[in-house]
């Protein structure tokens, strides 16, 4: 990239621009928008370990999903073209991600199409009506939050789940919780799955562990008294245990 290239893209999108790349020698939290995210070698896997789980748990093209932290699009660059239009909501603060994301990773035309919802704000204040959310995702938030946010999360998509909705979220387990408020970046934070499922009460969300790898935190699910979770308990998720429940509805 040159001098003029560099200068058209920080006009475009601000100081933050990156040249575009995979980054893969940057550290996580570096200046680009795939390793602001995350280790920039697990860009790849972390967007397949998203997009799996929800579909083997009954992800649909007709269902609406919201992305807390949505970032450059990391999981969004499968969910938004498998979703039926609109059915996509990304929440992210630093809108430069998700220029980043759309420039590099899904293009202008696929969002025209699909017409992804997008927030630039740190909480879900702004949506004053229950969006109705089948599916809400928080993949390395939770870890990054103090108990203050936790709460404010829970209590916000909490009322934007449909009565038989769930959140899906990573936490970093431990036997003590961490003690301290707000957002901890790039640090992380951890709390005993018991905090979590207090919290959870607090807000009429059920709290379950998920057997479902990840290649540092630990998946929870928080759903609501009507959501149907019978493919995630006795055993490990498995798409052929979907399939075979779709099947025969």
């Amino acid at each position: 990239m040159d001098l003029e290239e560099g200068l058209v893209l920080q006009q475009l999108f601000g100081s933050k621009a990156k040249p575009v790349g995979l980054g893969l020698d940057l550290n996580a939290g570096d200046n680009h928008y795939r390793a602001y995210v995350g280790p920039p070698k697990d860009y790849d896997l972390i967007s397949a370990m998203v997009f799996n789980l929800l579909t083997s748990i009954g992800l649909r093209q007709h269902h609406r999903v919201l992305d807390i932290g949505c970032g450059s699009l990391r999981a969004g660059r499968l969910l938004i073209p498998y979703l039926n239009q609109g059915n996509y909501i990304g929440i992210e603060p630093n809108k430069w991600l998700v220029d980043e994301g759309i420039r590099n990773e899904i293009g202008k035309d696929l969002v025209k199409i699909k017409k992804p919802t997008f927030s630039f704000h740190a909480s879900m204040n702004g949506f004053k009506e229950p969006l109705q959310v089948d599916y809400a995702i928080a993949q390395s938030i939770f870890s990054h939050c103090g108990k203050d946010l936790i709460q404010e999360w829970l209590s916000q998509v909490s009322f934007h789940l449909k009565d038989t909705g769930a959140l899906l979220a990573t936490f970093l387990v431990d036997n003590k919780d961490f003690d301290g408020k707000g957002w901890i970046y790039p640090e992380c934070v951890s709390y005993r799955p018991e905090t979590l499922a207090e919290i959870a009460s607090e807000f009429g969300l059920n709290f379950e562990m998920l057997d479902w790898a990840h290649p540092r935190q630990t998946w929870a699910l928080f759903s609501k008294e009507k959501y149907d979770n019978s493919l995630v308990k006795d055993g490990p998720i498995s798409w052929n245990r979907f399939v075979a429940k779709a099947v025969n509805e």
